[in-house]
């Protein structure tokens, strides 16, 4: 599976952006999803999760902010992020498992997008 993350940009503190990871297969409809982002000097870190099944799961950081939704038909894993803040500025990464389950792991997503770059400035 091909992941493509797109989306990302130029925002100011508050404002929304949404996110799109864009699958190559068909298949994709029944794996799960997740987001994880890296901002600069930090390691890698989970942001949200979506199952096959809609089910989803969030970090904390995040919750309530953001919400992850899938369009199976058009093989696309969204993020929308509302009240982004200057720490939420990172690279942008979609992952995929092929397991129904959702994880908060990255060595357990066996694909990778290339990331896409969120910048919020105050």
């Amino acid at each position: 599976v091909q992941l493509q993350a797109s989306g990302g940009g130029l925002v100011q503190a508050g404002a929304s952006r949404r996110l799109s990871c864009l699958a190559s297969e068909r298949a994709f409809n029944s794996y799960s999803v997740a987001w994880f982002r890296q901002a600069p000097s930090k390691e890698r870190e989970f942001v949200g999760a979506i199952s096959w099944s809609g089910s989803t799961l969030y970090a904390d950081s995040v919750k309530g902010r953001f919400a992850i939704s899938r369009d199976n038909a058009k093989k696309i894993i969204y993020l929308q992020m509302n009240s982004l803040k200057p720490e939420d500025t990172a690279v942008y990464y979609c992952a995929a498992r092929t397991v129904w389950s959702i994880a908060s792991i990255q060595n357990d997503y066996n694909y990778w997008g290339q990331g896409t770059q969120v910048t919020v400035s105050s």
